[in-house]
C-alpha cells in the first residue's frame, strides 16, 4: 500500500472499516459506501483507539492533529493493495466459495471443520463483495493454515477481480439457481457468472462442482478451460466423487450416509435440511482437495450450526409452552425458499401447534418473479404448512395461489404484517420467517423476540 504517512507510522494489529466494531490498534480505512462515507467517522475511529486512519489525500487536512494518518489517492484501492500483500505473504491453503444458494452456510461449515485442524481465517458475516473480500484478505493472519473466502455477485464480471485477489487452491460452487435474473437474464448466464470463480485458481488447483445441478456440464467445461488441474463433483448423482446415498432428516440435525472418493462413511451434521446435507458433501470435497484430514472433517460436521438469519433455531417462551422459530430472514430465492419450507415440514409441532410460514418478497427475479412466487404453493402443500402470512407485492402471487384455509394474512410490507403475525401465534407453533433482505422480514423476527421475551419475564 503506497501512502503518505502523516504523524508517524504506528504499529497496527488489525484492519477495520466500521467504528462500531473497531478494536484498539486497528488501521481504519475511510471507505465511501452507498449510504455513508467513512471520512465522517475518522475522528471517532482515532478517539476509539485506531492506530491510524487511511484517508483520501484530498481530505487529509480535515484531520490534522487528530492522530496518525495515511493519505492515499483511493482508499478502497489502498485496502485492495493491502489485501493483495497479505495474500502474497500467506502460506495458507485457500478455498473460495460461491453459488446461488448456501454460500455463507458452506463457508461457515468449512470454517468449523478446518478450525479443528489448524488456524483458520474466514470471511466475517457475508463479506463477499468488492470491499468485503479485500478486507478479509487484509485481516488474514500470517500464520493461518487455512483461509476460507465467500465470493458473491449480482452481475457478470464481478467475481473475476475478486477471485484474482484471493487466488484460491480450491474453488467451490454450491449450486446454480434462478437468482439475480433481473440483472443476468437467464440461469445459463448465472452459471457463467458463477464459473468465473475458476479463473482465479492457482495453477493446478481444484474445482468442486455440484454434480446434481442441471448446469454441471456447463460448469465443468468452464473449469476445464481454467487453471484447474482437477475437478471434484458432489451430490446424489451416481458418478459424484462425494456421493450421498442416504440422508435421515431430523428437526435439528441430519444423518448422512455417503461414499467419499469410493470409501463408505456415515456422519452427523448439526444443522437440519437436505440442502445442508448436500452442501456438506461439497465441504468434504474441498477439505480433501486442500489436503486436510477427511475423517476429522466428517466428525467436525456435527458442530455445524446455522448462521444467524439463515435457519437459526430460536425457542420463544409463550403462555402455556413455547414457539419454535426458524429465522431465515437474511435472504431468499426460490431454491432457498423451498429448502426452508422443507425444514419447516420436518419440524414437529406441539399440542395444538401449527406450521406457519411468514414470507416476504424474493427480489431480483425479473419478469419471472410473479410466477416464481406463485410456484411456491406446491412446496407449501407438500410440507404440510398450515398457514402462510405473506408480505409484499410479489408474495401476493403466492397468497392468491393458496387455498383459503392456508391464508393467514397478507400485507403490502413486512412492517404492516407484523401485528397479524404476533396476534396469531400460540404455544406449540413452529414458524419460519423468510424473505429477501430488501423485504425486511428481519423486523418480524425482532418483533417476535421482543414480544415473547416479555412473556417470559
Amino acid at each position: 500500500m503506497q501512502a503518505r504517512a502523516i504523524g508517524g507510522a504506528p504499529d497496527v494489529s488489525g484492519v477495520s472499516i466500521d467504528t462500531r466494531t473497531l478494536k484498539p490498534g486497528d488501521l481504519f480505512f475511510a471507505i465511501k459506501g452507498d449510504a455513508r462515507d467513512g471520512h465522517d467517522f475518522v475522528a471517532a475511529a482515532l478517539e476509539n483507539g485506531a492506530a491510524a486512519a487511511v484517508v483520501l489525500e484530498s481530505r487529509a487536512g480535515e484531520f490534522a492533529g487528530k492522530g496518525p494518518l495515511f493519505a492515499v489517492p483511493d482508499v478502497l484501492e489502498a485496502m485492495v493493495a493491502l489485501g493483495r500483500a497479505s495474500r502474497a505473504r500467506s502460506q495458507a491453503r485457500i478455498v473460495a466459495v460461491t453459488g446461488s444458494v448456501g454460500k455463507t452456510g458452506t463457508k461457515e461449515a468449512l470454517r468449523t471443520v478446518l478450525s479443528a485442524q489448524g488456524a483458520t481465517h474466514a470471511s466475517a458475516a457475508s463479506y463477499n463483495n468488492h470491499w468485503g473480500v479485500p478486507l478479509t484478505l487484509a485481516r488474514m493472519p500470517a500464520d493461518s493454515r487455512f483461509g476460507v473466502f465467500e465470493i458473491g455477485m449480482n452481475h457478470a464480471g464481478e467475481i473475476t477481480p475478486l477471485v484474482a485477489m484471493v487466488r484460491p487452491h480450491v474453488a467451490l460452487i454450491t449450486t446454480v439457481e434462478p437468482v439475480h435474473l433481473e440483472n443476468l437474464g437467464s440461469v445459463e448466464a448465472i452459471a457463467d457468472a458463477k464459473a468465473e470463480i475458476f479463473s482465479g485458481l492457482v495453477e493446478g488447483g481444484t474445482a468442486v462442482i455440484n454434480r446434481d445441478n442441471p448446469h454441471y456440464e456447463r460448469l465443468r467445461r468452464a473449469a476445464e478451460a481454467s487453471p484447474a488441474g482437477r475437478i471434484v463433483s458432489f451430490g446424489e448423482h451416481p458418478e459424484a466423487d462425494v456421493r450421498m446415498t442416504r440422508v435421515i432428516l431430523h428437526p435439528d440435525q441430519s444423518i448422512v450416509e455417503a461414499t467419499l472418493f469410493g470409501e463408505a462413511a456415515t456422519f452427523r451434521i448439526g444443522s437440519p435440511g437436505k440442502h445442508v446435507a448436500l452442501n456438506s458433501l461439497g465441504v468434504l470435497g474441498a477439505v480433501q482437495a486442500l489436503g486436510a484430514d477427511l475423517a476429522l472433517a466428517a466428525i467436525a460436521l456435527a458442530d455445524v450450526t446455522p448462521p444467524t438469519g439463515r435457519g437459526e433455531q430460536i425457542r420463544l417462551p409463550a403462555p402455556g409452552g413455547e414457539i419454535a422459530l426458524y429465522d431465515e430472514s437474511y435472504n431468499a430465492n426460490p431454491a432457498s425458499m423451498r429448502a426452508a419450507l422443507g425444514v419447516l415440514g420436518q419440524a414437529p409441532v406441539g399440542l395444538r401447534g401449527r406450521r406457519i410460514a411468514v414470507l416476504g418478497d424474493m427480489l431480483e427475479l425479473g419478469p419471472e418473479g410473479p410466477a416464481l412466487h406463485a410456484g411456491l404453493a406446491g412446496a407449501v402443500m407438500e410440507n404440510r404448512v398450515d398457514l402462510v402470512f405473506a408480505a409484499g407485492p410479489l408474495m401476493k402471487n403466492l397468497w392468491l395461489a393458496l387455498p383459503l384455509e392456508k391464508r393467514g394474512a397478507y400485507a403490502p410490507s413486512a412492517a404492516e404484517l407484523t401485528g397479524a403475525v404476533l396476534a396469531a401465534l400460540r404455544a406449540g407453533d413452529v414458524v419460519t420467517v423468510k424473505g429477501s433482505n430488501g423485504s425486511r422480514t428481519g423486523a418480524i423476527v425482532a418483533a417476535l423476540k421482543s414480544r415473547f421475551a416479555t412473556n417470559a419475564a
